[in-house]
């Protein structure tokens, strides 16, 4: 059985990478020790306990902060039930997810019916039902001087590579060349913050590799 320690907790809809318009549950984890400078979930890093709280606190928070609880992966399907949601697919997100023993969770999660999805910097050993579709955004020379692991790549099922200029282009093609298959595996190219320059290179890209585009829709439509 794994704690784990949850910052948000909501529905809504995928808003990246391959499974972008599906409805479904978000499960933010708290902690992570990579340090990309332009996360845009800081308030996720931190593990410190004395911002432990209750999870009606968490579930109800108003604005992000550092504030989290801690619930027995056993137990969460029903804290699902109790908030009413409906969605069918549950995205483990972070922070850092990858930290946390996440077997025993996505196997009740799918042999309930649920579908889930894991994603990770690629910074620590991928521990999940083999159901998971695993999504792989590597993270690459960050402050937290954390390497991508050939295992983390090898489990992906999805590749989603932030992007702003061609040295993140050349540092996916340095972490695709260790890949053992890449057969039945979605690369995806994300530009950071939607900006103009990276937006274009990733297009270009895409278009020149066959590769994907992933747009961070729900930024462009106002949901969470």
């Amino acid at each position: 059985m794994t704690t784990l320690k949850i910052n948000e907790m909501f529905e809504t809809i995928q808003g990246e990478g391959a499974h972008t318009g599906i409805p479904s549950v978000f499960v933010r984890l708290q902690g992570c020790p990579v340090g990309c400078p332009w996360c845009d979930t800081k308030h996720t890093w931190t593990l410190d306990e004395a911002f432990l709280t209750t999870a009606d606190q968490v579930l109800n928070k108003s604005e992000e902060n550092e504030c989290f609880f801690s619930v027995e992966d056993d137990e969460l399907q029903t804290l699902f039930e109790q908030q009413g949601y409906v969605a069918r697919h549950v995205v483990l997100t972070g922070g850092e997810p990858c930290m946390y023993d996440l077997r025993r969770l996505t196997k009740v999660l799918h042999d309930a019916g649920f579908s889930t999805q894991i994603e990770t910097s690629g910074t620590y050993e991928v521990l999940c039902d083999p159901r998971s579709w695993v999504t792989v955004s590597p993270k690459v020379n960050m402050k937290g001087g954390l390497a991508v692991l050939d295992s983390a790549l090898n489990r992906a099922n999805e590749i989603k590579h932030p992007v702003a200029m061609q040295r993140h282009i050349d540092e996916l093609d340095a972490l695709l060349a260790r890949c053992e298959s890449l057969q039945g595996v979605e690369v995806c190219l994300q530009p950071i913050s939607q900006q103009d320059r990276a937006t274009a290179l990733a297009v270009q890209t895409c278009i020149a590799r066959n590769w994907r585009l992933s747009l961070q829709t729900h930024k462009y439509i106002g949901i969470e």
